[in-house]
C-alpha cells in the first residue's frame, strides 16, 4: 500500500538523500548523487522497484519516531507484544563512498526482526547479480555496485531476487547494517565503523545547529527547516536542490509530476536571505558561488534551473515501467522547463548578488561585469511575454511577477552603483529602466476596479506571487494597492483553512498553465501570505496563519510542496526547499516583530 507522503522522513549525507517510511522501509534512494538513478524506487512504483525494510516481524508502522536532537539521525520505535525495539537510520557524511547505515537496538523484551533488501538499479528497472564476497553481499549491474555488510551473527540469504534476514534482539543488543555504493569497476571501498559513524554524525549535526543565531518561540521549527535545507545541499558545489525526489504528484492520480532534483534560480534570493538571517554565512557564500558559476556565460543562455554542478542539459524523460505514486503518471526524470524563458530569474540573480554584497561576502571583480551583462540583456527583453515563475506549459504571457522582478534587477543595479562609486556602470540608464518598468506594471498589471495586481496584463486572474511585491520594495507595504492585492489573493486564492493556491486551476480544464487537473494549496505561498499580512500591519492574523502552517508539518517537522486541505495530506515533491525557506523567512520576520513590539 502507498504510504502518505508525510509518512516519510529524510536522511542524507549532503550529496544524496533517502526517504524512510513509518513502516521502516527505505523507499527512495539515488546513488551516488541526488540526481542519479534510484536504486530504491518503491516510492514512485511498488516494492518490486526496490526498497529496504527493517522492522519487527509482522509489524506495521512504528509506534513513534523522531530525529535525535538537532540532527538528521532518525530513530523509529516499535512497541510490540514481545518487547520494544528501535531502528536508527542515518547516512554519515562521506569521505569516499556513500553509506546508508541502519542500527537495530533492543530496548526491552525479545523482538524478532526481519530485513528485506530489494535492490533495483536504474529506477527499479535493473535486477543486479548478487554474490558473496568476504562476508558481505555484493549486488552488481553495469556501472553500479552496492555492498551490504551486517553483523557476523546475522545470517542473510537470497529469496525472490531479494536479500533477507531474520534475527532477535534483546535489551541493549545492537545489530548494524551498512549499505555502500561504489562504481562497479573499482575495488571495494573502505569500510566505516557504523557505531563510530553514528557518534560522529550526531556530534557534527549538533555542532552545525548551534551556529543558528535565531532565538524566540519558533527556534525549533527554524532549526529543523535549516537542517533540512542543509541536507538538500550538494556539498561539493554548494548547490541546493529543490527537493530530493521526482514525480511526487501535485494532485493524486494527476499528471503534474515533475523532477525537482535540480537547483532553481527562483530560490536564490529567498535562500540567501534565510541563510544570512539565521547566521549561516558560509552556506550563503557557497550558494552565491554556485550561482555565479552556474549563470556565467552568454546572458541569452540564462536558464531557470541547473544541475548540481551547474550542468545545463536536463532532458525530460518518461519512465513507463513505474506506476507512479498513488498511480500518478507519468513518472518523469529531467525537466523540460529548463528551456523556458522566465524573465524573473534575472531579477532574482541580481537581488542575490546584492544581498551577498550587503552582507559583506567578498565578490570577485568579474561578478559585477557579469551582472551588467545580464542586465543589459534584460533591458532589451523585459517587455516580452514569458512562461513566468510557475513554469506554465501554456502560452507565454506578460506575467506581472516577471515584470516586477525586472524592476528588481534594475533597482539593485542602481542601489549597488549608488553605494559603491568605484564600480563602473551607467546609473542613469538603470534608473530609467527601473522607472519604465514600474510605470508599465502599474498601468497594465493593476486592476483599479478590484484594487489588485493581476496574474498577467489584461487578466482577471490572481497570482500568489504578487504577495512578494512589498518584500521586493516595488511598492511600500502600506500602499493601498499592496493592501488590496493581499486581500484579493487571500479571498480569491485562499482555502477555508486560510491556505493559498498559486493561481486558479479549478474545473479541470487546460488554462493558464496548459495542464489538466487541479493542485493543492501551495505552502510557500501560504507563508508568503502570512508575511504579507505582517508587513501590512496585521501581525495577529499573520501569526495565527503561520502557526496553522506549522501544524501541517509531519511528525518530524517536514513539509512537501503543497497540501490538500480536503484529503488532509501533503502533496508534491518532498521535502521541499521552497516551503522550508519560506517557513524560516516568515518565522524570523515574526520574531523580529515580536521583539520590536
Amino acid at each position: 500500500m502507498t504510504q502518505r507522503i508525510e509518512d516519510y522522513a529524510l536522511i542524507g549525507d549532503l550529496q544524496t538523500a533517502a526517504l524512510v517510511g513509518r513502516d521502516g522501509s527505505v523507499d527512495w534512494l539515488c546513488l551516488p548523487r541526488f540526481d542519479s538513478a534510484a536504486c530504491f524506487a518503491a516510492l514512485i512504483g511498488d516494492r518490486e522497484n526496490g526498497h529496504w525494510r527493517i522492522a519487527p516481524r509482522g509489524a506495521g508502522v512504528c509506534t513513534r519516531r523522531s530525529y535525535i536532537g538537532d540532527s538528521l539521525v532518525l530513530e523509529s520505535v516499535w512497541e510490540t507484544a514481545d518487547g520494544t525495539v528501535k531502528v536508527i537510520d542515518f547516512m554519515p557524511q562521506r569521505d569516499e563512498a556513500p553509506d546508508l547505515t541502519r542500527i537495530v537496538e533492543g530496548v526491552s523484551g525479545s523482538v524478532e526482526m526481519e530485513a528485506v533488501l530489494r535492490i533495483r538499479f536504474d529506477y527499479g528497472s535493473v535486477v543486479p547479480w548478487m554474490r558473496r564476497s568476504g562476508g558481505q553481499r555484493v549486488a552488481v549491474a553495469g556501472p553500479d555496485s552496492v555492498w551490504l555488510r551486517s553483523e557476523p551473527k546475522v545470517k542473510t540469504w537470497g529469496q525472490d531476487f531479494s536479500t533477507v534476514s531474520s534475527f532477535r534482539v534483546g535489551p541493549g543488543e545492537r545489530v548494524a547494517f551498512t549499505l555502500t555504493w561504489h562504481p562497479s569497476h573499482r575495488s571495494r571501498p573502505t569500510l566505516v565503523d557504523p557505531y563510530e559513524a553514528l557518534e560522529c554524525s550526531l556530534r557534527d549535526w549538533s555542532a552545525w545547529a548551534t551556529r543558528c543565531s535565531t532565538q524566540g518561540p519558533y527556534r525549533d521549527a527554524v532549526v529543523r527547516s535549516l537542517i533540512t535545507l542543509k541536507a538538500l545541499t550538494f556539498k561539493p558545489t554548494g548547490g541546493i536542490v529543490a527537493a530530493p525526489t521526482t514525480s511526487l504528484p501535485e494532485s493524486l492520480g494527476g499528471v503534474r509530476n515533475w523532477d525537482y532534483r535540480y537547483c532553481w534560480l527562483r530560490d536564490s534570493t529567498l535562500t540567501l536571505d534565510a541563510l544570512l538571517d539565521a547566521g549561516y554565512r558560509d552556506e550563503a557564500a557557497a550558494w552565491r558561488d554556485w550561482l555565479l558559476r552556474a549563470v556565467a556565460g552568454d546572458p541569452a543562455d540564462l536558464q531557470i534551473m541547473y544541475g548540481l554542478g551547474g550542468e545545463r542539459r536536463l532532458p525530460e524523460t518518461v519512465l513507463p515501467w513505474l506506476s507512479g505514486y498513488a498511480d500518478s503518471t507519468p513518472v518523469r526524470t529531467g525537466n523540460a522547463a529548463v528551456n523556458q524563458l522566465q524573465l524573473d530569474v534575472y531579477g532574482e540573480v541580481m537581488d542575490s548578488f546584492h544581498l551577498a554584497r550587503e552582507a559583506g561576502i567578498p565578490a570577485e571583480r568579474h561578478a559585477w561585469f557579469l551582472q551588467l551583462s545580464l542586465l543589459g540583456f534584460l533591458e532589451t527583453r523585459w517587455r516580452e511575454p514569458d512562461e513566468g515563475l510557475w513554469e506554465v506549459r501554456g502560452p507565454r504571457r506578460h506575467f506581472v511577477h516577471s515584470k516586477v522582478m525586472a524592476w528588481v534587477a534594475a533597482d539593485r543595479a542602481v542601489r549597488t552603483l549608488e553605494s559603491d562609486p568605484a564600480l563602473r556602470g551607467d546609473v542613469d540608464r538603470w534608473r530609467a529602466m527601473r522607472d519604465a518598468v514600474h510605470e508599465e506594471v502599474c498601468a497594465k498589471g493593476y486592476d483599479p476596479r478590484r484594487n489588485t495586481f493581476t496574474q498577467y496584463y489584461g487578466s482577471d486572474e490572481l497570482d500568489a506571487a504578487t504577495l512578494l511585491i512589498p518584500r521586493t520594495g516595488f511598492l511600500p507595504p502600506d500602499d493601498p494597492r499592496v493592501v488590496g492585492t493581499v486581500d484579493a489573493v487571500r479571498d480569491g486564492l485562499g482555502t477555508p483553512e486560510g491556505l493559498v493556491r498559486r493561481y486558479t486551476t479549478e474545473g479541470g480544464t487546460v488554462d493558464v498553465d496548459g495542464l489538466p487537473g487541479v493542485e493543492g494549496a501551495f505552502l510557500a505561498c501560504s507563508f508568503w501570505l502570512a508575511d504579507a499580512l505582517r508587513m501590512t500591519g496585521r501581525v495577529r492574523e499573520a501569526k495565527e496563519l503561520f502557526e496553522r502552517l506549522l501544524d501541517l508539518r509531519n511528525d518530524v517537522g517536514l513539509l512537501a510542496e503543497e497540501y490538500d486541505p480536503v484529503a488532509r495530506c501533503q502533496l508534491g515533491n518532498f521535502p521541499q526547499a521552497f516551503s522550508h525557506i519560506a517557513l524560516v523567512t516568515t518565522a524570523l520576520a515574526l520574531g523580529r516583530e515580536e521583539r520590536a513590539g
